[in-house]
């Protein structure tokens, strides 16, 4: 019999901490048929796209600020390579928005749309500068909480981006590096599901002290099943994306074979 179990919504999504690495990994592995390494004597998971190009890798590191996600893709054709980052403490489904674009069975058009717009729309705003101005350089969400930044390389080389969440002088929640020759849609996926406004769910002593101290959280409490139906429906949903639609049945016509008649 299904039992109860206490939940936790936080809202801003940006401070509910990590989550359940497998609303990742699983869907990659099952739904999108990213292979796996097969060393189970160590905690790292390696998940390889099925073209060998992209790989996905949870490394936990015990030092402090090390990143635990790294997904990159290799140069292929005119494509160039490029590389994300993320901290130990990084919600998990702002990296699964990052991995359900990029396996998605059609890319979408390169657009020249503003890479902040998303940022833009749930009220982030530019940052001041000493001398009062806004940069272009750099997003901060409404609290002051979290915030993105572009930082130009020198020799005429593509700009990273920088994602972080953090407190006054407190070291950041987590942290996330964005290549600059990642493609676009992959970091709009990324800054859209920074901005959405959908609570996050977490078990109650998961949650970060910021985000009780900082955030705003509702208790409540679901069934065992709904909570771990929720994953198994996402990655149905994802394997459906790699499904051929079932062929259309031709009607019958003035060329098409005569009904039977009733006897």
């Amino acid at each position: 019999m299904a039992h109860d179990i206490d939940i936790m919504l936080i809202a801003p999504r940006y401070l509910a901490g990590a989550g359940d690495p497998a609303w990742v990994t699983v869907p990659l592995h099952r739904a999108c048929r990213w292979s796996t390494g097969e060393d189970r004597l160590t905690p790292q998971v390696t998940l390889t796209s099925p073209d060998q190009l992209a790989q996905l890798r949870l490394t936990p590191d015990p030092e402090p600020g090390a990143p635990w996600w790294t997904l990159r893709q290799a140069h292929h054709g005119e494509k160039r390579a490029w590389s994300m980052t993320f901290g130990a403490r990084t919600p998990v489904e702002l990296i699964a928005a990052v991995t359900d674009a990029l396996t998605a069975p059609a890319t979408p058009p390169a657009a020249p749309g503003e890479p902040y717009e998303p940022l833009r729309s749930a009220g982030w705003q530019a940052p001041r500068q000493h001398d009062g101005h806004t940069s272009d350089e750099g997003m901060v969400s409404p609290d002051g909480l979290a915030r993105v930044d572009r930082i130009a390389r020198e020799g005429g080389r593509t700009s990273t981006w920088v994602v972080e969440t953090s407190v006054h002088d407190l070291p950041a929640l987590w942290r996330a590096y964005v290549d600059g020759d990642t493609p676009p849609h992959l970091v709009g996926a990324l800054f859209a599901a920074l901005a959405d406004t959908t609570p996050l769910v977490r078990e109650p002593h998961r949650v970060p002290h910021l985000a009780t101290a900082h955030g705003r959280t509702a208790t409540g409490r679901v069934s065992a099943d709904n909570l771990g139906f929720a994953l198994e429906h996402r990655t149905r949903t994802l394997a459906r994306r790699h499904t051929p639609p079932p062929p259309v049945t031709p009607p019958s016509g003035p060329d098409g074979p005569e009904p039977r008649r009733p006897r």
